[in-house]
């Protein structure tokens, strides 16, 4: 409705792209993949492309009593750079109140979000172009979730705790726990994921002492095998009971606490 902006939601699309060059996240593997999987979708270049943000945060100060907070927020990427950071496209959608973090049960808080994020999906949404002055049959879709380590476990169900933290590695991962402080360690997966003839996986002094890394990086889970990983431990009880919900397994096997909202 604001012919000020309504003009740039194509940018994404009409923008000189340079290979090998990332300027925008359309220029990425995980755009490109989507618009390949979602050729509907991605055929409407005024479709919404939004990513979501939460963190905790203490609104009474850092010296006030401990608070949590959880503000969730969503960024529309169809905007070119300088617009989609800025905080006016950047769109709190709810506040969760504390005063303690809500752990896994923030599915239940994000339920409302993920109602019409559904419905901006699926039945779409008759909107008004005023660039164009035309109606045209909107959708819009969640690209990514963008989060430190502790908002990762909540929002995707993979604990980020103990020696199957790691939730790229999983359980093919070489974690060990430290002999005096008894934290774990993943020190010794890191050369595995660079090329096989880098000088750091022969590199007997400081990675390995005494040998050679010669392993690869474990694979990663496609979205679809993930989803059907999960599915196999079914629900968890929300609630006042949900940390003491465990499935088969936890720890020694796999990290799931739950099957994600998303």
């Amino acid at each position: 409705m604001s012919p000020r902006t309504a003009e740039h939601m194509t940018w994404h699309q009409s923008h000189d792209a340079v290979d090998g060059v990332m300027v925008h996240p359309s220029d990425g593997e995980a755009w490109k993949h989507f618009n390949s999987v979602h050729p509907h979708f991605s055929a409407e270049s005024r479709n919404v492309r939004l990513g979501l943000c939460t963190d905790e945060c203490n609104p009474f100060g850092s010296f006030a009593a401990p608070y949590s907070c959880w503000p969730v927020i969503l960024t529309i990427y169809n905007l070119p750079p300088e617009m989609c950071m800025r905080p006016e496209f950047m769109f709190l959608s709810m506040v969760i109140p504390g005063p303690i973090n809500p752990g896994r049960n923030i599915d239940v808080c994000l339920r409302p979000l993920i109602d019409e994020l559904t419905q901006l999906w699926s039945p779409k949404a008759l909107t008004y172009d005023i660039s164009r002055k035309q109606n045209f049959v909107m959708r819009a879709a969640l690209m990514w979730t963008i989060n430190d380590f502790p908002a990762y476990e909540m929002l995707s169900g993979w604990s980020t705790h103990g020696k199957l933290a790691c939730p790229y590695c999983m359980e093919n991962n070489k974690a060990f726990t430290l002999r005096n402080r008894g934290k774990a360690s993943f020190f010794l997966m890191s050369p595995s994921f660079l090329p096989h003839n880098h000088r750091y996986r022969k590199n007997r002094k400081d990675f390995f002492v005494g040998r050679v890394e010669n392993d690869v990086a474990p694979p990663r889970l496609p979205g679809k095998e993930l989803h059907d990983v999960v599915k196999l431990y079914g629900d968890i009880v929300f609630g006042l009971q949900s940390g003491k919900h465990k499935f088969p397994g936890f720890g020694l096997t796999h990290n799931w606490v739950k099957r994600s909202i998303f």
